[in-house]
């Protein structure tokens, strides 16, 4: 234990130090992750229809959380936030064209090494980790195909992928659940876990799916008929409320694909079958490692980097804005040191949480630099300051003066869009990224600042889809006044201590990263 440690637990009293010292036995870790899934399209959040039965048996046995947060809702600032347990203006990953930027001093796969950890990565990467010499076991597969395609099966697959689906495939995919890139990597993943006899390991099993294209065969491709599905509470008529940002990707969009509106609902039908077939493979994967034995000494964490619109508003995929359905992500802990929770976990939480977390659980220090706080103590049924969680923040926009719509660029000289290839366009472009935007949630209500002072104030139980801003309502003043104070505070919070004072000036850090004393509130 380090000199700031023992500072720390000298000052404040803080006693319960034993996630700071190193365990006997470590638990092995599996970390699931998918790209691009909502976090509401699931029974244990009342969606009416049976796209996650896995994933709610889960829940219902274990702990969630329906207040989880991506750090950003794009892929590369999400995951390195998720390694790194730091916020994106932190890691300096404010796009997905900035990985090599990264900046922090010790991250996850850092930790596991030094904890005597074999590590695996299977899936999706997308870091600036190399995931061929930085892990023990790679096997890298990306939303066009396995890295380096070796079977004829993998290697067809790649081909449809590339030549067939720009965007979206609205058949019934021609190749089987087999051939699926979940269960390929379910497969190896499990392959290389029963091979795990005499260290403890970590595993990050990261699914490329829901994300573009948008592609699955049957049984799931029939599972959820567009005339059987809920209808949604938004359309193109809203874009005005939402925004510029909003209005400039409809337009793209519709540049892209100009028949999108009529083909939204087998659009929505496709994703919930993708979602579906990933759950059934997360249940194959984890009745694999029940069977091999390796299941009562291993934590499992089920998550997606950020959301996807699926229609809302018109709109597919992501790219403008912090809606609900892009920045809240699902979240399951289960299996090792769990105390199982009826109702779900009641605090404001990020993605940013589970580095620091993981470090509870093996017996890390949380190293400087991490913005993240543990979620140990809560997970295991102990006190924790729940006024430390009771909001949470998420950043987006790469900063700069917002493009507009008037600008001489166009989105065929961007790169955003190929009008040659329906289907082929980024929902992350200069005109939804430009500029910088700051969200908190808190209880029911959420606000939204952009770097030119303009407000959005949603109360999510009564707005849901966040059409009816409250922002300057004289009726809301005070839940505003209040929020923008815990946003103040989350902005101060939020500053980069790295680096440290090189002497003289300790540094003092609670061993769960709280910012508020457990037993002094």
């Amino acid at each position: 234990m380090n000199k700031a440690i023992l500072l720390l637990t000298a000052c404040t009293g803080f006693t319960h130090t034993s996630e700071v010292v190193a365990q006997k036995q470590k638990p092995n870790i599996v970390l699931i992750i998918t790209d691009q899934q909502r976090a509401d399209l699931c029974g244990r959040e009342g969606f009416p229809l049976p796209v996650t039965p896995y994933a709610d048996s889960l829940a219902s046995k274990y702990a969630w959380f329906n207040k989880a947060y991506t750090a950003a809702p794009a892929s590369a600032p999400a995951r390195c936030s998720l390694l790194t347990g730091r916020f994106p203006s932190a890691t300096h990953v404010r796009t997905n064209h900035n990985i090599p930027d990264v900046y922090y001093e010790k991250d996850m796969l850092d930790m596991f090494k030094e904890s005597g950890y074999r590590t695996a990565l299977v899936g999706k990467n997308h870091t600036y980790r190399k995931g061929n010499t930085e892990f023990d076991y790679f096997v890298g597969y990306g939303h066009r195909g396995k890295d380096k395609p070796e079977t004829n099966d993998e290697k067809a697959f790649a081909r449809f992928l590339n030549k067939e689906v720009p965007g979206h495939y609205l058949k019934p995919a021609p190749f089987s659940v087999e051939q699926q890139q979940p269960y390929q990597i379910v497969s190896y993943a499990l392959d290389w876990i029963q091979q795990q006899k005499d260290s403890p390991f970590f595993i990050q099993v990261s699914i490329p799916e829901p994300h573009t294209p948008s592609q699955v065969c049957d049984p799931y491709f029939s599972m959820f008929p567009p005339e059987n599905l809920p209808p949604l509470l938004t359309s193109r008529k809203d874009l005005e409320k939402k925004g510029d940002k909003y209005v400039a990707l409809a337009a793209l969009e519709d540049k892209a694909c100009p028949d999108l509106q009529q083909q939204i609902p087998q659009l929505r039908s496709i994703y919930l079958g993708m979602v579906r077939m990933i759950d059934d493979q997360i249940k194959r994967l984890m009745e694999g490692i029940k069977s091999c034995g390796q299941d009562e000494n291993t934590l499992f964490i089920i998550l997606s980097d950020h959301g996807d619109y699926c229609g809302e508003y018109g709109l597919i995929r992501k790219g403008a804005g912090v809606a609900e359905s892009l920045t809240r992500i699902p979240m399951i802990w289960a299996g090792y040191g769990i105390k199982p929770q009826s109702k779900p976990m009641d605090a404001c939480v990020s993605i940013v949480d589970i580095f620091p977390t993981l470090c509870s659980v093996v017996g890390a220090e949380i190293p400087v630099g991490v913005q993240g706080r543990s979620l140990w103590p809560m997970l295991k049924g102990e006190d924790y300051p729940c006024e430390e969680f009771s909001s949470i923040v998420v950043e987006q926009g790469y900063g700069g003066e917002d493009f507009t719509l008037e600008e001489p660029l166009t989105f065929e000289e961007s790169g955003s869009c190929r009008t040659d290839v329906e289907g082929s366009f980024d929902g992350l472009n200069p005109w939804t990224q430009s500029g910088s935007l700051r969200m908190i949630r808190k209880g029911d209500w959420k606000l939204v600042m952009d770097n030119n002072g303009r407000g959005e104030l949603y109360n999510l139980k009564a707005d849901p889809s966040e059409i009816n801003n409250l922002f300057d309502n004289k009726k809301n003043l005070s839940e505003q006044v209040d929020l923008l104070k815990d946003m103040i505070t989350w902005n101060i919070r939020l500053q980069d201590p790295l680096p440290i004072p090189r002497s003289r000036y300790p540094f003092k850090q609670n061993p769960y990263n709280y910012h508020k004393n457990i037993y002094h509130e």
